[in-house]
Order: C-alpha cells, then sequence, then structure tokens
C-alpha cells in the first residue's frame, strides 16, 4: 500500500535548529544523563517487557541507565503525550505500540497527532496474533469456524479487549471481512479474557503470540489461524488467516519514538544501537522469545510503516462505528 508523501514526510523530518558542528557534538555527547522510557501500560505486559529488554540493551551500548517509566492511562494516550511535550534532546523516549497507530482516529479530540509530533527511531517487532477457540467449539479450520457461525448467528461469544487494543481491532477487522454474526463480551485486559476462553465462558478471541502459544502447546485451547501475511515460524504448522479471508492481516508493531524537532544526529545514534540489537545472537533470542519477529531499518521506514498500520486501523474503526471507551 502506497503512503502518503506527506505523512512520510511528517513522520521523518525533524527540524534542524542549531548549528551542524554544534549538533554533530551533542550527539556525540549524547546521552548526558539518564534517558527516561515512557511506556503507556502498566509493568508486566507485552510492551513494557519488550521496553525493559531494549533498555537494557541500550544503557549497555550506550553508557546511560535508560529508565523505564509507565504511563498508562487513556490507551497510551497519557503516555505519549508526556514525550510530545518533553525536551526534544534525546533523553525522553516512547514506546510505540498498537494503541498508538489506533488512537490517531479512535479519539478524535487528542491534544497531539502523533504524525506529526513524534519522530520515529526505529521499528522493534511485528507480533502475529492468533484466532483461538476453546477446544469444545466444533471447529478446526477458518473455513468451519465462518460456517459454524453463519449458521449460528450469534451463538459465538468472542472475547474482545479493551476498545482500541490489537485483539479488538483484529475480531472487528474478522466480523467485517467476513461478515459473521458474533456476541461481542467485553473485558478490561487480555489476562481475564484469555482465563474465561479457556474455562469455556466465552468461544473465541483474538490473542498475541506471546500470551497465547503456551495455553496453544498445552492442548487449552485449539489455533485456528495467525493474523500476519505469512506463518509463524513459532507455530508453523498453524494456516495464516489470509489464506482463508484474502487481504486480512493484522499484527502488533512496536517500535520507538522521540519528541519532533529531536535532532537527527540523536535518532541516528538510537537507531544505530537499537539495529545492533537485531544481529546480537543473545538478544535475538530474548526478542524471539516475546513472540514478535524484529523489524529493523531506518527511522524513515519504521516512520513508513507506522503510518500505513494508522491508515489501515482508521478505515477499520470508521467501518466499525468504534468508540473509545
Amino acid at each position: 500500500m502506497l503512503v502518503p508523501r506527506r505523512h512520510v514526510l511528517q513522520l521523518g523530518v525533524c527540524a534542524a535548529a542549531l548549528p551542524l558542528s554544534l549538533r554533530i557534538a551533542q550527539a556525540q555527547a549524547y546521552p548526558a544523563r539518564p534517558v527516561r522510557f515512557v511506556v503507556g501500560f502498566v509493568a508486566g505486559g507485552p510492551n513494557d517487557i519488550l521496553a525493559r529488554l531494549i533498555g537494557e540493551w541500550l544503557s549497555d551500548r550506550l553508557g546511560q541507565p535508560f529508565v523505564v517509566e509507565n504511563l498508562p492511562g487513556a490507551s497510551s494516550n497519557t503516555a505519549t503525550e508526556a514525550v510530545v511535550r518533553a525536551p526534544a534532546d534525546g533523553h525522553t523516549l516512547l514506546l510505540i505500540g498498537p494503541a498508538n497507530a489506533i488512537n490517531a482516529s479512535l479519539f478524535p479530540n487528542l491534544g497531539f497527532d502523533i504524525r506529526r509530533d513524534i519522530a520515529p527511531v526505529a521499528g522493534l517487532t511485528r507480533e502475529a496474533l492468533v484466532l483461538v477457540t476453546n477446544p469444545t467449539v466444533p471447529v478446526s479450520t477458518v473455513q468451519q469456524l465462518i460456517s459454524y457461525a453463519r449458521a449460528n448467528p450469534g451463538r459465538l461469544r468472542i472475547a474482545m479487549t479493551s476498545s482500541g487494543s490489537s485483539p479488538h481491532v483484529s475480531g472487528k477487522l474478522f466480523q467485517l471481512m467476513t461478515g459473521v454474526k458474533v456476541t461481542e463480551v467485553p473485558y478490561e485486559g487480555g489476562g481475564p479474557a484469555l482465563r474465561d476462553l479457556i474455562a469455556g465462558r466465552v468461544d473465541m478471541m483474538f490473542e498475541p503470540m506471546s500470551a497465547s502459544i503456551r495455553p496453544i502447546r498445552a492442548g487449552s485451547l485449539t489455533a485456528i489461524a495467525v493474523t500476519t501475511a505469512a506463518r509463524s515460524e513459532a507455530l508453523p504448522e498453524v494456516p495464516a488467516m489470509g489464506d482463508f479471508v484474502p487481504g486480512y492481516e493484522a499484527s502488533a508493531v512496536t517500535g520507538i519514538g522521540v519528541p519532533r524537532n529531536t535532532p537527527q544526529e540523536i535518532i541516528a545514534v538510537l537507531n544505530k544501537a537499537i539495529n545492533a540489537a537485531y544481529v546480537d545472537p543473545k538478544m535475538k533470542a530474548r526478542l524471539a522469545d516475546t513472540g514478535g519477529g524484529v523489524l529493523p531499518g531506518s527511522p524513515t521506514e519504521f516512520g513508513m510503516i507506522l503510518a500505513q498500520e494508522i491508515e489501515k486501523w482508521a478505515r477499520v474503526v470508521k467501518a466499525s462505528g468504534m468508540k473509545p471507551e
């Protein structure tokens, strides 16, 4: 999908207000003090775990602590606004997660525009979700699930986590593209929803690979399909949803951003250090344990990925009539 040039420019260009020699000197001295790494979710969740992994790596590589600060609230908007308003000197980072791309259209009156106010630094991972069912549901393939749902409209209960989360929009996209009618059961988070799915109080849900793979392997859940365009190395026997629902793709994309006007030289230092993690065998293994595939590349390349995610989920938000909780 082509990305409008204005979005790439907004995401990729930071103003260079200082003379070149001074900016280079800043980059060589960076970081000059501990770096604040802001995460818009509570400690212990997938985004927090990922931030702490990459924060530890950056601390070791760049010689200053990268201190994770959890600022949950309003689906990560509190954290994003804190970074938008921070000094543009590279000492405040934002963990960009799926909610950031979704919130750009879900919340119409935000006090910031992530495409304008946050400069991309680097991609981290792209994690598949898995469509899983309770083993008592009499289906084992996507075709069987669609046929069953059409023959029994509203009978299947789908667990839907908080509005704007990856499982929520992935479930909405599935319903839009297949036309099936299921009963949505709201949950505040993935943990309670997953427990109820295993217990049989709901029938199906879309859940990130990192959380669903253990109960799948234990036989507590049936994996119907992964949501990425291709099969996952972690579950190679599970087909991709797009094989049965052409054009379906959903994933949890994460990366790092900084306030706009952060010097490009500092962004380059961070990008180089982050990309070095993807060729380090130990770090690659630790990142693989989070359930996602790494996203190496330049700040511009991550900016393009983020722009594509924003536009894709904007269409889903509009078509489904989703509203913020």
